[in-house]
């Protein structure tokens, strides 16, 4: 098991800030039997009454039964200068609620830790998008990379598929692998001792990507065309992807990919807006077709556990369990193209899910059955969200 790095950071300045009496008190209640670790809570501005001129940076999360502050982070999720929700994630026993003081500090002090959850564009690999935190690496392509395949030049990519990046340490390796290889220092194709990229995608969904099912066929975008780095931070990294309208079998689809990741979690969430279809497939790779795969319909999650390199990976989707309307394990002779997929109703022209993977050398998940708990004990903490009450 990896060493939990401690995280420094703090929004505000909070071990000898003098509290103002202003406060307001939040109530948390999980009410499943397991506890609930590394989830984010999120409060937006409004939900406290905040006006739009208040500086919400000003404020800390304190737990009331210790009195010790927790790490929080600031997002502007709007996008209009002023950040308008705060995360935080609280450590909640199993059937339980707990008090949290959202309390007005004297004073901030500027962010001095690295962004363990970070994302950015990566123009010096062509056009990647590449995220990351704690436990797992992923990477997409842009219109660049699909220019070159369909002018011939050489090393281009075009997929619309999700790449998995294996980490196994727990401090961020995005830009250290990146900066290896186009120095010439190296590759991230082989592990080192922070793990490696030899996670092959091709035409495949790789871990989560977008598919539309009409009769028995799928279709799928090409690689994203534009995008929007919103947040990176101690809890979480989130962005927007952006693909040119594609044709499934005449149906116009249009896309786009509201992405983030939390600390801790193996899976990234996935909002997608999307129009031209009321279902969507979305799809993990089955690369050799020699893993196992799990359907749990009821829950709202499937894995596929396959032999990986010299190891194991495990891959998953989880999605709330309404939103789960069926799976396929469609396997073609066309290469790259077989994948274990789960449909999911779009509802308002938005649906929800999460994917991502656990890798045997990273030391967390040794086997299908520890894997597979893990999606589970996820689609339930998915399916009973902590509940929020105000004081």
């Amino acid at each position: 098991m990896r060493n939990l790095i401690i995280i420094l950071i703090l929004s505000v300045f909070i071990g000898c800030a003098e509290q103002s009496s202003e406060t307001k008190i939040i109530v948390l209640k999980n009410t499943l039997e397991i506890p609930r670790l590394n989830e984010t809570v999120e409060i937006s501005k409004s939900s406290l009454g905040f006006s739009k001129e208040e500086s919400f940076e000003l404020y800390g999360v304190k737990n009331m039964e210790n009195n010790t502050f927790l790490t929080t982070q600031f997002i502007d999720e709007d996008a209009d200068g002023n950040v308008d929700v705060l995360l935080f994630q609280p450590m909640l026993k199993a059937n339980s609620e707990a008090e949290f003081q959202i309390v007005k500090l004297e004073q901030a002090e500027e962010e001095k830790s690295v962004a363990i959850c970070y994302s950015r564009f990566v123009p010096e690999r062509t056009d990647d998008y590449a995220w990351e935190n704690n436990k797992v690496g992923f990477r997409t392509f842009g219109p660049t990379a699909q220019k070159m395949i369909e002018e011939n030049v050489k090393g281009g990519t075009l997929t619309s598929g999700i790449d998995a990046w294996l980490k196994k340490v727990e401090y961020p390796i995005i830009n250290k692998w990146y900066q290896k290889a186009t120095n010439g220092e190296g590759t991230y194709h082989e592990d080192t001792g922070e793990g490696l990229d030899n996670f092959h995608v091709g035409i495949s969904r790789g871990v989560g990507g977008v598919a539309v099912k009409v009769d028995t066929s799928y279709y799928f975008s090409k690689n994203f065309s534009a995008w929007k780095t919103i947040s990176t931070g101690p809890i979480r990294t989130s962005f927007i992807l952006t693909y040119k309208n594609w044709d499934a079998a005449g149906n116009v689809i249009s896309e786009e990919k509201h992405i983030s990741l939390d600390y801790g979690s193996n899976l990234s969430k996935f909002e997608i807006s999307i129009t031209g279809t009321n279902q969507i497939a979305t799809g993990l790779t089955l690369h050799e077709n020699d893993g196992e795969a799990t359907v749990n319909k009821n829950e709202g999650w499937l894995s596929y556990w396959q032999p990986h390199g010299d190891s194991e990976l495990g891959t998953g989707i989880v999605a709330p369990k309404e939103l789960f309307v069926g799976s396929e394990n469609y396997v073609t002779k066309l290469k790259d193209a077989s994948n274990l997929y789960a449909f999911l109703k779009v509802e308002n022209q938005k649906v929800i899910y999460y994917a991502g993977f656990g890798w045997k050398e990273a030391g967390e998940f040794k086997s299908k059955d520890s894997w597979n708990a893990y999606l589970q004990q996820f689609a339930k903490k998915v399916n009973n969200p902590i509940q929020i009450q105000f004081k």
